[in-house]
Formats: structure tokens, sequence, C-alpha cells
């Protein structure tokens, strides 16, 4: 694999989660863009056995690359030769009976203890915001085994609570909460993933575990309203490669749309990394 030189800050994420995708696992990917793409480009480099569902319940497809713009899901190229096409609610079966080892999701918030927000912002009721809401989120964080969450690295995504839970985590953060609440035991979340960071969970609690190695701990401190718990020792992450932005850029997001450089780009001076914001 060779280092890349110039790429976006979500390029980084995905191809993050990428390197996260493991052969003979089962990932639920919530709708098109960011998750499955991510999903993708791991089982075409490194996991081929892995498989996945998409949030609409198509079973183990065979893609047809490249994607076509804006039509990466509920699309003939996307559901090629799948081994069943069902619904939502078939998806959710398999994840009920504990068939899908992962669920990989993106949101507007996350909490310390792993909640998800995809609905509204504000205070629900008395004013806010509506967005568009979960749809299968909500079933593939209460019951994959482990969830996988991508989002950006802002202040505003990383809140003390949620305005809204759409999809739980681990509910107050207290032992048995989900299972409380009627979910399945063992589930819950396991990662979140941004173009700066990679967090893990200890006792229900975020914990920064890992960053990229142009952006400080304090920096990605700087971009949480909850601060989480840091591990005695923060790994560094490697940078795309070539090869990773190859495939995204030729066979999945081939117009840009998800990996574009909303939050800047990174770029090799030739002795470090270094950080150019948009705009």
């Amino acid at each position: 694999m060779t280092r890349a030189e110039a790429f976006s800050d979500r390029e980084v994420a995905m191809c993050t989660v990428g390197r996260l995708i493991e052969d003979g696992k089962t990932y639920w990917a919530a709708g098109g863009g960011t998750p499955l793409y991510s999903v993708l480009l791991g089982k075409k480099l490194y996991a081929p056995d892995a498989q996945y569902v998409t949030e609409d319940g198509v079973i183990a497809p065979i893609p047809m690359l490249p994607f076509e713009p804006m039509m990466s899901m509920v699309a003939s190229r996307a559901t090629y030769k799948a081994l069943s096409w069902g619904t939502m609610n078939t998806a959710g079966y398999f994840a009920q009976l504990g068939f899908m080892d992962y669920g990989i999701l993106n949101t507007l918030q996350v909490d310390k203890h792993g909640n998800i927000n995809s609905t509204f912002l504000g205070e629900y009721g008395h004013g806010g915001r509506r967005m568009h809401g979960p749809g299968g989120a909500d079933t593939i964080a209460a019951c994959c085994w482990r969830t996988i969450l991508i989002t950006d690295q802002e202040k505003r995504k990383f809140v003390e609570k949620v305005d809204f839970i759409s999809s739980p985590g681990f509910l107050d953060g207290s032992e048995g909460a989900r299972e409380r609440a009627g979910l399945p035991r063992g589930t819950g979340p396991w990662r979140v993933v941004t173009p700066w960071a990679m967090y893990d969970y200890q006792d229900r609690r975020l914990r920064l575990m890992a960053r990229v190695p142009w952006v400080t701990v304090e920096q990605i401190l700087d971009e949480t309203e909850c601060k989480p718990l840091v591990a005695a020792e923060v790994q560094v992450l490697e940078p795309p490669t070539e090869e990773e932005l190859q495939l995204l850029r030729t066979e999945l997001d081939v117009r840009g749309q998800t990996s574009d450089a909303a939050g800047g780009w990174i770029i090799w001076d030739g002795e470090q990394y270094t950080r150019q914001a948009a705009g």
C-alpha cells in the first residue's frame, strides 16, 4: 500500500472504518454513503469474506461497481446478485435472532453513553429543528452485537446528553440499562470514528483510544462538549493509502458527494501532514 499525499477529512473516516471490517462477519449498513462505502472498501481490500445487508433488507449483494451517483441503495447496481431481497423488517428479524455482527451508522449527535440522535435538535415539543429521523438505525443500534458510529469531529456532535434518543446506546450508562429496556444482552456501542479520532467504551463511557497523526489529543478534546475518558496510551492511526482513495473515488463515491472536503483537506508537505480547513 502506498501512503496518500492528499485527502479529505471524510475520506479519512471511511478508510479507518474500512480497516475494521473483518472476514466472516456480517454488517448491517445504514443507508448508502459513508457506512456502505466503508463496508465495501474493507470487503474489497481487506476482508473479502465479509458480508453485508443494506438498511432496506437486501442480503449479501455482489454490487456492480462503479456505483451510479446518488444511487448506492435501492438501486439495481447496488443490489446486483443479492442472496435475497427483503425489507427493513427482514433485516431487523435477522438482527433480533443474533445474525448481525456489526451495525454501521451515521448520526447528528452522540453522547457519552453512546446514545444517538438523528431526529430532533432542540427541546422536543418546544421549538427546534426536525431532522430526517433514524430510518432503520434504531433497530441496528438496538439489536446488532456491536455498533460502529461514523460522525464528524465537532463539539456540537459530541454532547453531554443528546436532544432526542433516536437509537439506543448504553442509555443512562448504568450496568444493565439496555437489558432493562428489553434490548438483547451483550449488544451495544463498540466504536465511534471521526476524521480525527477513534473512540471505544470503557464501563459504558466514551473513551478516546486513537488519533490521526496531524491532530493532537488536546485539539480533539476541544471539539467535544462531553469530555471522553482518554486511554493511557492513545494510538496513532495510519493515514489513507492511494489504493483506498482510488477505490473510493473511482468506484464508490464517483462524484465526491460523500467524501467531499466539507471538513478540510490533509496534505503531505514532504515532512509531515498538515490540515487545511475548508473555505
